[in-house]
């Protein structure tokens, strides 16, 4: 079974992979499986990136756009002037958006019932 499988949660949000660019940005891909019963008109995060240091660099937010229930999703997402080296953890900070198909408001379902892991060297979570 693969990890993403295992990981308990409505929301799985998986750094799955994180790679340099050629202008020095921090290239992360990001895999996300909603199990939320809908699906999602928009579903985005705010993440804190912090260097090796534990100083937070950088607040951006990780928008995938719709989320069809059931269904993975992966997205990729650059942080610039920032290498992949020196990223010490990523944190979830917040529910920036998460819409029901209907128009509801599920922000808390989307931070509640959110689990994360990761893959590589960089420590991901809540």
């Amino acid at each position: 079974t693969p990890p993403a499988a295992q990981a308990q949660g409505q929301v799985v949000l998986e750094l799955n992979a994180a790679a340099d660019t050629p202008t020095g940005a921090c290239r992360l891909i990001v895999v996300t499986t909603n199990r939320l019963p809908q699906g999602l008109r928009r579903a985005a995060w705010q993440v804190a990136i912090f260097d090796r240091d534990g100083v937070v660099r950088s607040l951006p937010v990780l928008d995938f756009g719709p989320l069809i229930a059931g269904k993975t999703k992966v997205a990729q997402f650059e942080i610039p002037g920032l290498g992949c080296a020196q990223i010490g953890r990523i944190v979830v900070n917040d529910v920036a958006a998460c819409e029901a198909g209907d128009g509801a408001d599920l922000r808390d379902a989307c931070l509640s019932g959110l689990a994360t892991q990761a893959r590589g060297g960089i420590d991901f979570g809540l």
